[in-house]
């Protein structure tokens, strides 16, 4: 049975999809961002009849996401980089440990640092696949004010951090075709009844099962094995914003993330 790790394990589409591959039989890492929070949130997961073991990392600090990579064992089939912040308090811009603006820093930043730390494993355990949760909710990366320190917006903050997720699948893709790992992304619902939803203040509209089903069939549908490079609106093949057709922006994304994390 395959090994896979989601983060944002404690809540929402996370936890649905954890609780769903256990039963299944997978082997689940379900991450979380600290071992109280754990405890306190997937209590009935970790009891539950599946394989789930807990790890934990705040991602808005890298060394933590780098002890996270090292909690994980040396075989890993399925990485699921789902954990996130939303768009609310979207007036009040905030900077992770590292001082990088806090959305770019957890949503994107954390999952590029993880899977390239994580690369080797997958690549061993192969065919393996990646899968970035990202969202239809996306704005062209402004290369000159990456952290919005002129111009903050919290809604542009958390868009531009999904399509850095899209971008980062695609090149993801591209390096590791060749060595039996998928990488794709998706956006997997709109506004499901999720804490992050729930916080923002707005009215749910996809089910979380629907969420839940269109996250699990990049996961584990045999009907995509290599398939990769894709972008997907629920369970539906769709196109991303332009920039991330464009390879020069993601070089520009690749070797800016790569400074950042300081690789």
């Amino acid at each position: 049975m395959p090994t896979v790790l989601v983060t944002g394990a404690t809540d929402g589409l996370g936890r649905a999809l954890a609780t769903r591959l256990a039963g299944d039989g997978a082997t689940v890492l379900a991450h979380a961002r600290s071992e109280e929070r754990a405890r306190e949130t997937i209590a009935d997961l970790l009891d539950g009849p599946g394989d789930v073991r807990l790890v934990v990392g705040d991602l808005s600090s890298l060394d933590a996401v780098r002890a996270l990579a090292e909690q994980v064992p040396d075989r890993l089939d399925v990485l699921v980089n789902n954990a996130g912040i939303g768009t609310s308090n979207p007036d009040r811009r905030a900077e992770s440990a590292d001082g990088y603006e806090l959305r770019f820093a957890v949503n994107y930043l954390a999952g590029f640092l993880l899977t390239t730390l994580l690369r080797d494993r997958l690549v061993a355990a192969a065919p393996a696949r990646i899968v970035n949760v990202a969202s239809a909710g996306q704005m062209a990366i402004d290369f000159d004010d990456v952290m919005l320190e002129r111009d903050y917006s919290g809604v542009r903050a958390y868009c531009q951090s999904k399509l850095a997720q899209v971008m980062h699948a695609f090149d993801l893709a591209e390096e590791l075709g060749d060595a039996g790992v998928t990488a794709n992304a998706l956006h997997p619902g709109t506004y499901m009844p999720t804490k992050m939803v729930r916080a923002s203040g707005t009215t749910p509209v996809t089910p979380l099962e629907d969420g839940v089903e269109a996250t699990w069939r990049l996961v584990a549908d045999g009907g995509l094995d290599g398939v990769t490079g894709r972008y997907y609106f629920g369970t539906d093949e769709a196109r991303a914003d332009e920039q991330a057709y464009d390879a020069d922006a993601r070089r520009r994304l690749r070797e800016l993330s790569e400074r950042l994390v300081g690789l």
